[in-house]
């Protein structure tokens, strides 16, 4: 019975969980596919209902506008406040101007995440996906069918449930591109990332020499204050920090928003390279999580037996390479 609520379903490993919340993905492992196609539910790890279910059942605009909109909101802060006055205290433009050069760069990248195709598999390039990658019989069995696209299915490829369709060497769906991650987007995606990570570090530096520069001419470590009890004390961390958030309070909300941002993305892209480096994707990471897990293991007895190799990694140089140049006998007859 499908719940009257979206809700998430438990899922192991926390700090994969982590970046699936950034991305907004949530792939399942097998037992999860398998009680879902069962049950007739989309393959997303949620239970879906109505109302607000809908926001992550499908596909929407909605977080590309909440990500231009805090781009917006956080440049926009930095050039009224930030850039002025560090202007006045004469810092070097081109570190002031770092962010903004960055910006364009980070802004077509998040274009070609959008708008290029991931690798759709349709019954006319299925026969030319499926060989690009063989079938290592574990996760990948040669012959199955989707059910929902109705194509034989290339191996490393997955039914996304948002877009309704097959793609070639999935990753995961990002609602923040409002797109899959697959074969032929995953460069511009890392690329993306890590252009992001640099710009959210880069304004982050930029404030923080910012406020310490006023605290260094101003003095004010080398002050004191009255306490509630009438007794005169030297400046302390605490006491600094309470008087630049009622100094600059708008400066300093958002020094903490871009530092928090550049440690979360920054970790996010440290397990994209990871996973670029060992040619796995989130989706093959996640499911050979599987046949380690104690958990799963004694729902299904069966996967003791099962040792997962991953046989797609041919050494980090070479992996990285498939990333950033995709296999080029099927991009060029993709197009």
């Amino acid at each position: 019975m499908v719940a009257s609520s979206c809700k998430l379903r438990p899922k192991g490993e926390f700090g994969h969980l982590v970046s699936l919340a950034l991305e907004g993905s949530f792939p399942l492992a097998e037992a999860e596919m398998c009680a879902a196609e069962e049950a007739s539910l989309p393959l997303w790890g949620l239970d879906y209902g109505t109302g607000s279910s809908s926001l992550f059942c499908c596909r929407n605009c909605l977080f590309l506008a909440l990500n231009v909109t805090v781009k917006a909101a956080v440049f926009g802060e930095y050039t009224w406040e930030v850039l002025s006055y560090c202007q006045e205290l004469e810092f070097s433009t081109p570190f002031l101007l770092l962010p903004y050069l960055l910006l364009p760069i980070n802004a077509g990248f998040f274009l070609l995440c959008s708008c290029t195709d991931p690798g759709t598999v349709t019954k006319s390039n299925q026969a030319l996906f499926a060989q690009a990658y063989a079938y290592d019989g574990v996760m990948f069995e040669k012959g199955a069918i989707c059910p929902t696209c109705n194509v034989r299915k290339p191996a490393r490829s997955k039914h996304c449930g948002l877009c309704e369709r097959c793609v070639h060497r999935f990753d995961h769906h990002c609602v923040w591109i409002n797109n899959c991650v697959g074969a032929f987007n995953a460069r511009y995606f890392c690329l993306y990332l890590f252009t992001l990570t640099v710009m959210a570090a880069t304004v982050a530096v930029v404030t923080a020499a910012f406020l310490i520069h006023v605290v260094l001419v101003s003095g004010m470590m080398l002050g004191s204050y009255i306490d509630a009890q009438g007794q005169e004390r030297a400046v302390e961390i605490l006491f600094l920090t309470q008087h630049l958030f009622l100094t600059f309070p708008r400066i300093i909300f958002m020094l903490g928003f871009v530092v928090v941002l550049s440690l979360v993305l920054g970790a996010y892209f440290c397990f994209t390279l990871y996973l670029a480096l060992t040619n796995q994707t989130s989706n093959e990471w996640y499911k050979s999580r599987r046949y380690k897990c104690s958990l799963c293991q004694t729902l299904r007895p069966h996967d003791r037996h099962i040792v997962y190799r991953n046989i797609y990694s041919k050494g980090a140089c070479a992996n990285l390479k498939e990333i950033f140049k995709p296999l080029a006998s099927l991009e060029k007859k993709k197009r």
